[in-house]
């Protein structure tokens, strides 16, 4: 009878448990998820991913279950902002929380506005990444993917705060194998070979395979982020995966070759989406899902000029290496089940801003040694308050070419990209587009709002009397653009 009695009550207290669980999302103290520690955080960053590529932002024909998820159980931001239009400051950007401007991480107006394989510059050592301030907080720290931050030793992920790295030192365009004329050289990216492109894998400073099998290289970045998860399970961790495509040249896995009905651009794009999805079960899988935030994003719009191989921007005008809408919107969702309410957010975020609030979820403080332009997000995310961004500065290279404040934007400098038009143009007084009803920025409503100009104008001469600009660390006998 006793023995009865202790069966009961414990089945009792199971199935109460489980109550709590399954329909509260409350999870009772004695498990591991209620052991104070500070939240992981994972950032899966796309490259040249646009506006209007993912299913929940619209496409009606690349198919991405897994994010269209991600966004249903957390947050789809639609004013989510990089800090550049093209890679290298982009990255910059987001693991700095600076303006590139203010760390060097910038090109030239004339020639190259990212770093290449010849190229001796890459991230200062006086920079503090968001790998350091979070390694200083007992995290592990590890980096699957692109970096493109520079690719000399003292520039690579493990110098920068990264415990570990598996990926390409830059962009899986470069070191092609021969030169080539140029109707080859717009072939291939048609009809790619990964030999074409002679791109190392690294794993920490070490070659592994040059060239790299550019085919599995999605697949291998799954492999290795869930691998990370496994193993540092019992303690915080960051984990970034800087994916190297929707980048061309474009390739998949076997398995994902014409499933799609948006063509060889759809079919990588969905091969990412089945890597998310796999990257959110591990977590699951090992009941981390409670506690880590993850944010998916793109480091710049889509690259135009490669028409159906270079995604789309919605409707946005313009792409990447412009300071249009598409070129520095992004789709971003935010993911942390049972902590971030669901929902659709319209208010202004930024990649700069990751930098602030995951420190802030650390626990620790941002580095108040130098100017960071990031903004600590929580009050949204939780949905206590308000975004603190209401203005955000869109460079090209060192060049202030617009700024947005609410739901105005001034354009001071108006370009197209990689030689397509618009042609240069400098504005006095600026055009004006109001976001809200104009995201495409096709009407210049400036003389109905020359107040709101005066404003921005304010606006901009605050922040450039705060604004020391660091000398490019590019070098300029890198090649032009292309």
């Amino acid at each position: 009878m006793k023995r009865t009695w202790i069966f009961v009550v414990g089945t009792a207290v199971g199935v109460v448990m489980l109550l709590m669980v399954t329909r509260c999302g409350v999870v009772p103290d004695e498990t591991p998820m209620a052991e104070n520690r500070p939240p992981n955080v994972v950032v899966l960053f796309a490259d040249d991913l646009g506006y209007g590529d993912l299913g929940v932002y619209g496409n009606p024909a690349i198919r991405t279950p897994n994010l269209d998820e991600m966004a249903e159980e957390g947050q789809k931001w639609t004013n989510f902002y990089v800090g550049a239009s093209v890679c290298s400051p982009s990255r910059a950007a987001l693991l700095t929380g600076r303006l590139p401007v203010r760390s060097g991480m910038y090109g030239t107006q004339e020639r190259t506005r990212v770093l290449f394989p010849d190229t001796p510059g890459g991230i200062g050592a006086n920079e503090t990444t968001l790998a350091e301030a979070l390694r200083a907080r007992g995290y592990a720290t590890g980096i699957v993917g692109k970096w493109h931050l520079g690719h000399l030793p003292e520039h690579l992920p493990m110098v920068h705060g990264f415990d570990r790295w598996f990926g390409l030192p830059y962009s899986n365009d470069m070191q092609q194998t021969a030169e080539r004329d140029a109707p080859f050289l717009a072939s291939i990216f048609l009809r790619p070979r990964s030999e074409y492109w002679n791109v190392p894998l690294m794993r920490d400073e070490e070659i592994l395979e040059q060239p790299a099998d550019q085919t599995q290289l999605t697949r291998r970045y799954t492999e290795e982020a869930r691998a990370f998860i496994e193993v540092n399970r019992e303690q915080p961790f960051f984990l970034y995966v800087p994916y190297t495509m929707p980048h061309v040249p474009l390739f998949t896995d076997e398995a994902f070759v014409d499933v799609s009905a948006a063509g060889l651009y759809g079919d990588v794009v969905e091969e990412i989406d089945w890597s998310v999805g796999q990257i959110l079960d591990t977590l699951r899988e090992h009941e981390l899902d409670g506690r880590t935030m993850v944010l998916f994003t793109s480091d710049n719009g889509p690259w135009l000029v490669y028409q159906q191989q270079g995604g789309s921007a919605g409707p946005l005008r313009q792409g990447k290496a412009t300071t249009f809408e598409g070129g520095m919107r992004v789709p971003a969702i935010f993911w942390w089940p049972g902590t971030i309410p669901r929902a659709t957010v319209h208010e202004m975020g930024s990649t700069l801003d990751v930098f602030t609030t995951a420190i802030t979820l650390a626990d620790g403080e941002a580095p108040a040694d130098r100017p960071v332009d990031s903004l600590d997000l929580t009050p949204v995310l939780f949905q206590t308050g308000a975004s603190p961004r209401n203005t955000m500065f869109y460079y090209r290279a060192d060049e202030l070419h617009a700024v947005r404040k609410g739901l105005f934007k001034a354009h001071f400098i108006t370009e197209g990209s990689y030689g397509e038009p618009p042609a240069r143009e400098e504005h006095d007084p600026p055009l004006l587009y109001h976001l809200g009803e104009d995201p495409a920025e096709q009407f210049d409503v400036g003389p109905q709002y020359p107040d709101v100009i005066a404003d921005i104008l304010a606006e901009v001469k605050v922040h450039r009397q705060g604004l020391d600009v660091a000398p490019s660390v590019f070098d300029l006998r890198s090649p032009p653009e292309q």
